[in-house]
């Protein structure tokens, strides 16, 4: 036992930096596959053959040595391996002749030595029979039931830790993906891979309807031997939807965000997967929707933002039996208070544009109404947005230099009214054009 162990600590510190030789195989009815473990597994290579029957291994000597030792040890580590004396040598070739499965080997050639360790896939065969699922699959994810057979493919490192070869079994179906640039929900296949055969396997829901398809695994790919299996056509319940806003009329003090100057016109725009039958957009007061002030069923709406203050839009879907929903994100849209200012002058003729015509400076002003006045008391101009202006003219041409009159009437987005009235002094005028 210590002779061992002290050869098993020796070769750790000798082979660190030496590239080990690969091992070839003959009586073989299938290739070899090779593996590469983790250089914390102590291992060189890990090799699965179909079968090893009638099958030997051979190690060629880097150095032309002719006084290779080989050693095997089980799956309680290279500290308990055990020299095997049944070796035969040709030149630099010496030759293991018969392969034991589900063991480890130590290849010792001069200084430096190799680990290996070889698995018998014939002793852990996948089968793949059948694809069930559940019929009360969740919302996100859903289990799929696999019948068939496959055991682990394990080995074991120099220090006897457990480790299982990564099958690669793969469960394919489609789904929808949003496509971001193109805002639509678009059909992608999901492949999704698993490490070990199981009988019961988790995958996200997929938001169409699909069949899903298992195969594997690698080795058999390998092999051109796949085996697969397909389950029936799943109805979908999971449903997804997105929201967007677009303000049509963006005001200075918007800043960027949704709202500013009442009133405020923003459309909003709702896509949703298969399964979405409940569709609704929600105006509330409150950003938990507790308190929701209107509720519209189609997917595309326009809205008009009259009232100051805070509001939160979302859109919700969900599939027929309401059992699966989905929330796109909120929108908060702030209507600032209501604001009414008149100049009292301004040239038609200025070279400067903002001097040229009169008009109010607002904000928030939802009704509005402006009419005004010569000396004479005769009404020259009105108008009802508070956007447009007066140029100055009268029937075509520029009234005269002096004080006119404006009346106005207005209400703000929070309520309050406006009666104002003012002089309006015409100054700088040339002649009347």
């Amino acid at each position: 036992m210590r002779k061992v162990l002290c050869v098993l600590l020796s070769c750790v510190a000798t082979s660190i930096s030496v590239m080990a030789a690969e091992l070839s195989f003959d009586g073989l009815k299938l290739p070899v596959y090779k593996e590469t473990p983790a250089t914390s597994t102590g291992l060189d290579a890990v090799y699965v053959v179909n079968g090893v029957v009638g099958v030997s291994a051979t190690y060629k000597s880097s150095t032309g040595n002719q006084s290779v030792k080989w050693y095997r040890f089980s799956k309680l580590g290279g500290g308990y391996a055990e020299e095997i004396t049944d070796i035969s040598h040709n030149g630099d070739l010496t030759i293991l002749s018969k392969v034991e499965p589900d063991m480890g080997y130590i290849v010792e050639d001069g200084t430096q030595r190799s680990y290996y360790w070889i698995v018998d896939y014939s002793n852990c065969i996948l089968s793949l029979d059948a694809v069930t699922f559940s019929s009360d699959a969740e919302c996100d994810m859903m289990m799929l039931d696999l019948t068939g057979t496959g055991a682990d493919l394990a080995y074991y490192t120099i220090n006897g830790q457990r480790k299982v070869l990564d099958r690669e079994l793969t469960v394919s179906y489609s789904s929808l993906q949003w496509n971001e640039e193109g805002r639509v929900y678009e059909s992608v296949q999901v492949d999704k891979s698993f490490e070990s055969f199981k009988s019961s396997i988790s995958v996200q829901v997929p938001l169409c309807n699909t069949t899903f398809y298992v195969s594997g695994d690698k080795y058999l790919r390998y092999w051109d031997e796949e085996v697969s299996a397909e389950s029936d056509l799943y109805v979908t319940q999971a449903v997804e939807v997105k929201g967007y806003a677009t303000q049509q009329n963006v005001t200075d003090d918007s800043q960027g965000t949704l709202g500013g100057s009442a009133p405020a016109v923003i459309d909003f725009e709702a896509y949703v997967t298969d399964a979405v039958v409940f569709k609704e957009w929600q105006i509330a007061s409150d950003s938990e929707f507790e308190n929701i002030l209107y509720r519209y069923s189609e997917e595309s709406i326009q809205y008009t933002f009259n009232e100051a203050g805070t509001f939160y839009v979302q859109f919700t879907g969900a599939n027929a039996d309401g059992t699966c929903n989905s929330t796109s994100e909120v929108f908060e849209v702030s209507i600032g208070e209501s604001r009414l200012e008149c100049p009292n002058a301004f040239s038609p003729l200025s070279d400067v544009d903002d001097s040229k015509v009169w008009r109010v400076t607002y904000k928030s002003i939802v009704d509005f109404k402006c009419h005004i006045f010569n000396r004479y008391g005769m009404e020259i101009f009105s108008f009802t947005d508070p956007s447009q202006c007066w140029d100055g003219k009268y029937k075509g041409k520029y009234v005269d230099a002096g004080v006119y009159f404006y009346v106005i009437q207005a209400r703000g987005a929070d309520g309050k009214n406006y009666k104002l009235k003012g002089d309006i002094n015409i100054i700088n005028l040339k002649d009347n054009k």
